[in-house]
């Protein structure tokens, strides 16, 4: 009830986005010449940390290693092995760039584990971003109104939104078909085989640290959205 509880949760909220920060990362790596198609290896990685810590190597969430994954595939199955080699090859300031250029404004610290999610966002900064991929590397402020009218129909106020060509439109293009992984046979395949959808759909999951926040990133051809599930407590998990 607003009454008592002023706060907005799309805007002014940030939590951890878990995976649906890895198409950032995949992105740096179109950028680079990779394709949805070039396979790495599903193996641990290590990342050696300053003493007196130890190294870090994450690890995949259903513990299965082994093969040769394409990116596509990898990210579809949002396998953290995949990640984290791209997150080797590149290093963590690049994906900050691009996440900065596609509308992410809070504070990121540049740190291997972004690879993985482990910064907070709003949703209303995730959901701008991933229209990014639809718009064809352009981003677009998200607004609330774009123009007010009156009984007549004359224009009283009218809100432009900013745009800014974030990444290249070949770019999106390839994150767009591979994110369309996750709806085919990765992550969110329900949406096919137990809600029936068969219109194209690019999608992204995400689960954050001890199940406390789920996130989905849906793209259709037109619309864009972007669902944050999770309590106020962060103690609180699924």
């Amino acid at each position: 009830d607003y009454r008592y509880f002023k706060y907005d949760h799309v805007k002014m909220g940030t939590r951890q986005v878990g995976s649906t920060f890895k198409p950032f990362l995949y992105t740096v790596a179109m950028q680079e010449g990779y394709s949805p198609c070039y396979k790495v290896p599903n193996v641990r990685v290590n990342f050696p940390l300053p003493p007196p810590q130890e190294s870090w190597s994450p690890e995949n969430a259903d513990g299965k290693y082994g093969g040769m994954l394409t990116l596509k595939y990898a990210l579809a199955e949002s396998v953290n092995c995949v990640s984290a080699f791209l997150m080797k090859q590149f290093g963590p300031q690049p994906v900050i760039d691009v996440a900065r250029r596609m509308g992410i404004t809070t504070p990121i610290d540049a740190v291997p584990s972004i690879c993985l999610g482990t910064c907070d966002v709003s949703l209303y900064e995730m959901v701008g971003a991933y229209c990014t991929f639809a718009n064809k590397g352009v981003w677009t402020e998200p607004v609330y109104i774009t123009r007010i009218e009156d009984k007549a129909g004359n224009i009283i106020e009218e809100h432009l939104p900013r745009k800014v060509e974030a990444i290249s439109e070949e770019t999106a293009y390839l994150m767009l078909n591979i994110m369309q992984g996750a709806s085919l046979y990765g992550t969110s395949v329900r949406l096919r085989f137990k809600y029936n959808f068969t219109n194209p759909i690019a999608a992204k999951t995400g689960t954050t640290q001890n199940q406390s926040d789920g996130w989905f990133m849906g793209i259709v051809p037109d619309p864009v959205s972007g669902v944050w599930t999770g309590c106020e407590d962060r103690s609180i998990h699924f």
